[in-house]
């Protein structure tokens, strides 16, 4: 918990201080996008290995590997001194969380029985809530007390007292577990998984920087290519030797598939949403970092209320139901914002945006705590590594193509516009984003249909 919490604030914290970020290094938007999207990639590209490597040399010991190079990865972005070592910094960062997420549920899968896992998924939620609820908050309180004159640099070294404790406490408390049975890692599946993700995500995030080239466009067509030679190869090896690097037979799963479906369209709106809303209230409304995190704060709190709610008493008697209502809870929270933003304009205040925020808040705590355990629910326990990679891995993909997006969705409106004219195009380019965002979450709600009902939601 201690790690998934570090992970999430981590996320979350960086958005607040990107504009901070700007400034002081001289970064352009392409760099910026890349601080966010390069963490998210290196995240989702080495997910999956990273929780069949747990399966394989054992999950306490990649913990332990992932949490410390974590540690050592947020101090060299603390100290970075140009964006393109703090972007290489993210990557690293993002590479090391990868070794370490996928244990979290890894471990609660195979160590509580199912009768006690609904309950550690609600615990799980609260984490996720209260790493929502702190992160942005946390972010803004850093940078703006520009503590010892590091501007935006602390809300990197935070992490290091954090790790050290999470260092200590797994060593002791967490037990060793493998997957009963040896499996091997699979190097090309690696390399195949990785190229699919640079080749669709690289050309969306510097597509806007260099006039989308040719190159570009073939690079992204190509990962399609790539991703359906991943998946022939996978048949092969699985046949050959049993241990490829995506089980394929947890697709048969119908929980499963589905489950994996949401995450990434979820990941989408919210990589889309965060920094378009950031780069909105910091540089369209002129806020400072503090302002900006203050007026997060009601969305976090609902988020955190609503995700302990949804396990703990509603998916209980409602099943898949109550995911659908957050689905349909966040798009009438975009809308409402939307219809806000284009009221009150640029003279627009903290208290007039909470109501939306509230009802995005309550419908993304509907979804996110009792999502995993949905996806989970009918997975053996011997393929808990390789799922739970594919869970995160799935969700940073769709965060790290929201990111690129953000391009076309928000820059796309923003480009061209006069220097005199920036509030203004900023704030058109967050409407405009909001709009894609509110298809996304129809999306997903249409894809909730193919989710398991309520006798398998509580299963666990």
């Amino acid at each position: 918990m201690t790690a998934a919490f570090m992970d999430l604030v981590d996320v979350t914290i960086v958005n607040i201080a990107i504009p901070s970020m700007e400034r002081d290094l001289g970064a352009s938007f392409g760099a910026i996008q890349w601080i966010t999207a390069g963490y998210a990639l290196a995240f989702a590209a080495g997910l999956i290995t990273g929780g069949r490597l747990g399966d394989i040399y054992g999950r306490k010991r990649l913990f332990l590997i992932g949490i410390s190079g974590f540690t050592i990865a947020s101090a060299l972005c603390g100290f970075a001194a140009s964006p393109e070592m703090l972007v290489g910094s993210r990557l690293l960062q993002g590479a090391m969380a990868a070794m370490m997420v996928p244990q979290v549920l890894a471990i609660i899968h195979v160590t509580f029985p199912a009768h006690e896992r609904g309950k550690v998924f609600g615990l799980f939620g609260a984490i996720v809530g209260l790493g929502a609820v702190s992160g942005p908050l946390l972010g803004a309180l850093l940078t703006q007390w520009n503590l010892f004159g590091l501007a935006w640099r602390p809300i990197f070294l935070i992490n290091l007292p954090v790790g050290v404790a999470g260092v200590v406490l797994a060593r002791r408390f967490i037990v060793e577990s493998k997957a009963p049975r040896a499996l091997r890692l699979d190097l090309v599946g690696v390399a195949l998984v990785t190229t699919a993700l640079l080749m669709l995500v690289y050309p969306l995030t510097r597509g806007r920087d260099l006039g989308w080239p040719l190159w570009g466009h073939l690079c992204m067509a190509g990962s399609l290519v790539v991703l359906a030679a991943l998946v022939a190869y996978e048949r092969r090896k699985s046949r050959r030797d049993g241990s490829p690097l995506i089980e394929l037979s947890l697709f048969r799963i119908k929980s499963f598939a589905a489950g994996i479906a949401v995450q990434l369209t979820f990941g989408i709106a919210l990589g889309i949403f965060f920094l378009v809303w950031t780069l909105y209230m910091q540089i369209g409304l002129g806020w400072s970092p503090l302002h900006a995190g203050l007026t997060g704060l009601p969305f976090s709190v609902a988020v955190s209320v609503a995700a302990a709610l949804s396990v703990q008493k509603l998916v209980p008697r409602f099943g898949r139901k109550v995911l659908q209502a957050g689905a349909l809870t966040m798009i009438a929270g975009v809308l409402l914002h939307l219809a806000v933003a284009d009221r009150y304009g640029l003279g627009i205040h903290s208290w007039q945006m909470a109501p939306p925020l509230v009802v995005m808040g309550a419908g993304m705590g509907l979804i996110v705590a009792p999502l995993t355990d949905a996806v989970l629910s009918d997975v053996p326990r011997e393929h808990s590594g390789s799922a739970s990679g594919l869970i995160n891995t799935t969700q940073q993909m769709g965060n790290a193509l929201g990111l690129g997006l953000v391009s076309v969705v928000f820059f796309g409106v923003v480009d061209g516009r006069p220097v005199n004219e920036t509030n203004a195009a900023f704030a058109d380019g967050f409407q405009h984003a909001l709009g894609w965002v509110a298809v996304v979450l129809a999306a997903i709600f249409a894809i909730m249909f193919a989710l398991p009902r309520q006798a398998k939601l509580q299963k666990n």
